[in-house]
């Protein structure tokens, strides 16, 4: 059975840190790739980053490209995802997710998450 727990979500100001971390079951991040998505209740959710298993290739959306860095520890079948200079409009749940293929489709394509965790930046 395909799980995913995030943890690590909470408040922060503007312009501070938080690492967001993924465990993983049901599969291992050595044959599937990972990511996040985010999302604002009310709103669609926004495709934040990926990681392809195949060659670690990683994508991020725009609006956190150059502040956001997605990591992986196989041998943990954890996920990160450290989030600098973090902005009020990163304020959403952030979900763990798999494409659950070998190659990520973008930001996108998710076929599995998780629970989500909730970060909020205050001014």
């Amino acid at each position: 059975q395909v799980q995913l727990a995030e943890s690590g979500g909470g408040l922060v100001q503007v312009g501070g840190s938080l690492r967001l971390s993924c465990v993983v079951s049901g599969f291992t991040l050595d044959d599937y790739s990972i990511g996040w998505f985010r999302q604002v209740p009310g709103k669609e959710h926004e495709g934040v980053s990926c990681m392809s298993s195949s060659d670690g290739s990683t994508y991020y959306a725009d609006s956190v490209k150059g502040r956001f860095t997605i990591s992986r520890d196989n041998a943990k079948n954890t996920v990160y995802l450290q989030m600098n200079s973090l902005k009020p409009e990163d304020t959403a749940i952030y979900f763990c997710a798999t494409p659950f293929r070998e190659r990520c489709l973008g930001v996108n394509g998710m076929d599995y998450w998780g629970q989500g965790t909730l970060v909020t930046v205050s001014n």
